[in-house]
């Protein structure tokens, strides 16, 4: 089993950035890949960003290239999600996510993640 624990969220300016924290802890030597995702109510919950648990290969959606960044500490066994430039419709819960499945192309829905942190509210005023 894996366990994880999201932190950083809160409330922003638009324009504003925030940095998103997920701490693995349990088996973390299984996870092969780490996943952002969002859901904003009555929206479907989206892929983000996912980052490589060892190798380091991003993948980001396209609502977000250039503006966040995904990032990981193996030291810490920590992923970061570093938000800039965030905009009205960035506002959802943020969720991370572990995919112990080696892959040769990301898994983007939420079906393929197995682990699953609380979640974090990233609000955004306009």
């Amino acid at each position: 089993q894996v366990q994880l624990v999201e932190s950083g969220g809160g409330l922003v300016q638009a324009g504003g950035s925030l940095r998103l924290s997920c701490a693995a802890s349990g088996r973390t030597f299984t996870i092969y890949r780490m996943g952002w995702f969002r859901q904003a109510p009555g929206k479907e919950r989206e892929l983000v960003a996912a980052i490589g648990w060892s190798g380091g290969s991003t993948y980001y959606a396209d609502s977000v290239k250039g503006r966040f960044t995904i990032s990981r500490d193996n030291a810490k066994n920590t992923v970061y999600l570093q938000m800039n430039r965030l905009k009205f419709e960035d506002t959802a819960v943020y969720y991370c996510a572990a995919d112990p499945y080696v892959r040769t192309v990301v898994a983007t829905t939420p079906q393929g993640y197995d682990y699953w942190g609380q979640g974090t509210q990233v609000t955004v005023s306009s």
